[in-house]
């Protein structure tokens, strides 16, 4: 909202108000979405946590948990009200509203927040320690699945395109791509002051814009086909075949392959055709699959003081890096990864997530002043998923996110490997292969101190996160 505001106001001075210039660029907005974020996580948390300590919203403690863990009992939990509010409040204030990425991650946000809340709530006001019922948070996240693959299969901002064809009939090239401009007669695009050289087809509808973009010693030909279809200009980033690519919604970037595009409708192996329903369905599912699983990994990680705010910031500076690089013309070119417009306006909301998470640790870290409780590991699992899916990176999940995997894959073991020696025991009676799951549990039981494993955990979570952007270039 300030910066539509900063926008509008600047537009409205003859020749722009000096220094308003900065608010266009996205690495000026994301630094004030961290600061911000971090301002309001700490001046506001405080009062938040007091206010919580008042109505007496404590933690409930396991039994079978580990001793060092009676101690915290009584601490106030919700606390992921202090990172809802630290990543809200930026990301409205700085972040394009009218961006369809910002508006669906920021629906997504609300909607898990509301589901952790209503879990939360009946735990401490209903005494009810079983919280929402566990079907009921199944439903919620494959609800929020199905609205956002649904969202990202049939919206037009989400299929590849850059432009639009106005009501005068006027090629309107999309700011996302470098800044708005307009079709200057059949032979010449103009965009930002700068002009490119084109051809047409015979057809008249296509259009080849070229120029020399120089970057330090790094100097190439940039190239270009626009399409132009019905009510949209369909984005054609791929030079070196001169085809446009087909169900671009449905496809995603391979880790390690350097010229592969994986197109999830190929699953629907029926279908003659990209873009056919099934293709879309399955997309659809697969989407559904990331959200929720990804969402109860960061649950299942809330568990030791900062543990699940530390690892979730880490992995909120990988995507912060995805989305921008993603959403630029010449960085996607380089990497050879999917161009994504309008993408890069999402590492705002990152750039908020991270301030939020860091600043939700001036709180949290041991010994913990408050809990984030269901309120924030729920919604920030569901943010990391969404997010994951909306710059084509999913795939890399199990690298950039693997603390939240091998959590989850720990008790997924634990569960099945305590059923299978229960039905091979004569007695009856099921072993345990780790001392307690989540695995940072087992740790715990072990006699390490939980300080040194969220420490350990977050050099690990850093160490992929670094490998998650090696994998860019080892393809």
């Amino acid at each position: 909202m300030l910066y539509a505001f900063l926008e509008w106001l600047n537009a409205k001075v003859s020749g722009g108000i000096p220094g308003f210039g900065v608010f266009k660029y996205l690495s000026f907005r994301s630094a004030l979405a961290i600061i911000t974020s971090l301002v309001v996580a700490i001046v506001f948390g405080k009062r938040i946590i007091a206010y919580l300590k008042a109505k007496l919203i404590g933690e409930t403690i396991r039994k079978d948990g580990p001793e060092s863990h009676k101690l915290k009992a009584g601490t106030p939990t919700m606390g992921g009200i202090i990172i809802f509010a630290a990543i809200m409040i930026p990301t409205l204030l700085w972040a394009n509203l009218s961006n369809a990425y910002v508006l669906l991650i920021l629906l997504a946000t609300v909607w898990m927040f509301v589901i952790g809340f209503a879990d939360d709530y009946i735990k401490v006001f209903k005494k009810n320690k079983a919280g929402l019922a566990g079907r009921f948070k199944i439903l919620g996240q494959v609800g929020l699945g199905l609205i956002v693959g649904t969202t990202m299969v049939f919206h037009s901002d989400f299929k590849g395109t850059i432009g639009r064809i106005n009501e005068n009939g006027t090629l309107v090239v999309d700011d996302y791509l470098t800044s708005k401009g307009f079709l200057k007669g059949d032979r010449l695009l103009e965009i930002d002051g700068q002009r490119y050289s084109t051809t047409t087809n015979t057809a008249g509808h296509n259009y080849l814009v070229e120029r020399v973009v120089t970057i330090g010693s790094f100097s190439r030909t940039e190239s270009r086909v626009i399409a132009v279809g019905d009510n949209a200009v369909i984005d054609v980033w791929n030079a070196l075949h001169g085809k446009r690519e087909s169900a671009f919604e449905t496809k995603t970037n391979v880790p390690f392959l350097k010229k592969y595009v994986f197109n999830y409708a190929k699953i629907a192996f029926w279908e003659k055709e990209d873009g056919g329903l099934a293709g879309k369905l399955i997309y659809i599912l697969i989407c559904i699959f990331i959200v929720t699983a990804v969402s109860n990994g960061v649950n299942l990680t809330d568990g030791l003081d900062g543990l699940a705010a530390g690892t979730t910031a880490i992995a909120a500076v990988a995507l912060a890096i995805f989305a921008y690089v993603s959403g630029n013309v010449i960085f996607s070119e380089y990497l050879n990864i999917s161009y994504i417009p309008r993408a890069a306006e999402l590492t705002i909301y990152c750039g908020a997530l991270i301030g939020a998470c860091v600043g939700f640790l001036w709180y949290n870290t041991y010994p913990a002043q408050v809990f984030m409780g269901d309120t924030g590991s729920l919604m920030l699992g569901g943010a990391v998923g969404v997010l994951s899916m909306m710059v084509k990176k999913e795939l890399l999940i199990p690298i950039f996110c693997g603390i939240f995997l091998l959590e989850s894959m720990s008790v997924i073991v634990q569960v099945a490997y305590f059923k299978y020696t229960k039905r091979r025991s004569p007695v009856g009676e099921g072993k345990r292969l780790f001392l307690m799951a989540p695995i940072h549990h087992h740790f715990e039981k072990k006699g390490m101190h939980e300080t040194k494993i969220v420490v350990r955990f977050w050099i690990v979570a850093i160490m992929l996160m670094v490998a998650a952007f090696v994998t860019l270039k080892l393809r």
